[in-house]
């Protein structure tokens, strides 16, 4: 248990600074990506911020459990662990949620596409990290 906590500690703080670097960048470069959520749907009061800002370790704690559990199927060096894990998460578990996200909600293509592409590379950068720190 001592593993999965360090590792998804570790990992949390990996995504945490790779997904505000890259919220900015995206940001900066497709800005017009960017004027789909100024929508209602997406505007919140701030009591809940923590939780959007707590997410990356709440990911990365999920995918170094999942990685303990089933690391064993993966084979190869550290970084092609962590590629296949991040494909069999966005496939197991990214697929679905986008699906049934883009059927159910007001949001465009593009918006559930880049959720889809951001939750594979956060998935694959945890897979890494995990894979190399708990191989």
């Amino acid at each position: 248990m001592k593993k999965v906590l360090i590792s998804g500690l570790v990992a949390g703080i990996i995504l945490f600074v790779i997904s505000y670097g890259g919220l900015y960048l995206a940001i900066r470069f497709f800005p017009q990506l960017f004027l789909d959520y100024n929508n209602p749907l997406f505007n919140s009061d701030g009591s809940r911020d923590v939780m959007f800002y707590l997410h990356a370790f709440i990911i990365s704690m999920a995918l170094s459990w999942f990685w303990e559990r089933f690391k064993g199927l993966f084979k190869g060096v550290f970084v092609l662990r962590g590629i296949e894990f991040g494909l069999v998460y966005a496939i197991v578990a990214l697929l679905p949620v986008m699906w049934i996200t883009f059927s159910a909600m007001d949001i465009t293509i593009s918006m559930v596409a880049s959720w889809f592409l951001y939750g594979f590379i956060q998935a694959v950068v945890a897979g890494i990290v995990l894979a190399r720190i708990n191989p």
